[in-house]
């Protein structure tokens, strides 16, 4: 769901800010980056703290067992073939198993998209998506971040931000000071709102991907203990402002799984602000 022109964005929003319109645009700005301890994201309302940063693999697990017993019976029913067919198609079958062990030991990535798709088999898939992008898509607002657009698609959920606070694509330029704060602490939200609902975290890939690529243009550049450190906080800081907002971001996940446009979302967040 993408809005349909994407200029200006800043600058209504403002104006509807100043106008009273928009009570919450922007209304989580200002705090200071400080250090946090693991001990202190479990009082900020993760349940398992270091779920955070550990990859899950219990998709890996699915995968890798559907194609391993899929293509042993596949084998084993092969052997019934009549003639040289077999011999072949249980050996060529039988192959698929060790060539897709070999793809996962060299090249990892190219198994992703297949290895993801397992996790709509997950009894709380829909809802542990929906509570992951809308986290994304409300502490944007409360940060005074643009949202252009977002889907809750299977297997393409996202929340698109298309301009930063100088509206200028994010990942193109360099980031400083409480910009960098600010955009790693959207990154970090979806990965928050998981931890806060959930003993396993399996949405943190693709948001820890967005946080390094954000601390690669920090300026100036930071050390290693300074990027665990920023990944810490911007957890912190995320959990704070899902928990002061939990009413807004409930109401922001109903109306993104109607599938309301990006004005409608921002209306249902201000509506359950002033209830």
């Amino acid at each position: 769901r993408r809005l349909a022109n994407v200029g200006g964005i800043r600058e209504a929003m403002e104006a509807l800010r100043e106008a009273g319109e928009l009570r919450l645009w922007g209304a989580g700005d200002g705090a200071a980056r400080r250090q946090v301890q693991l001990g202190q994201l479990r009082q900020a309302g993760i349940l398992d703290p270091a779920a955070v940063s550990r990859p899950s693999v219990s998709n890996d697990f699915r995968f890798l067992t559907t194609v391993v017993l899929s293509t042993s019976l596949l084998a084993v029913a092969g052997t019934w073939l009549p003639g040289d067919w077999g011999f072949f198609v249980p050996y060529l079958v039988g192959g698929v198993s060790f060539a897709v062990l070999a793809v996962g030991s060299t090249a990892p990535g190219l198994l992703q998209a297949a290895i993801a798709r397992f996790g709509v088999f997950d009894a709380d898939y829909q809802e542990r998506a929906l509570r992951h992008e809308a986290a994304h898509f409300l502490v944007g607002y409360l940060l005074g971040v643009p949202v252009s657009g977002y889907s809750t698609d299977i297997g393409r959920e996202h929340v698109d931000f298309a301009e930063a606070k100088l509206e200028r694509p994010i990942y193109e330029r360099a980031l400083a000071g409480e910009e960098l704060d600010a955009l790693a602490v959207i990154a970090m939200a979806g990965v928050a709102a998981e931890g806060m609902r959930f003993e396993e975290v399996k949405g943190q890939t693709a948001d820890l991907m967005d946080l390094q690529r954000l601390m690669n243009r920090a300026v100036p550049p930071l050390p290693d203990a300074q990027q665990q450190g920023l990944a810490r906080w911007a957890v912190f800081r995320a959990c704070t402002l899902l928990r002061d907002h939990a009413r807004e971001h409930e109401a922001l996940m109903a109306a993104m799984a109607r599938g309301e446009p990006v004005d409608a979302c921002v209306a249902a967040i201000e509506r359950a602000a002033s209830a």
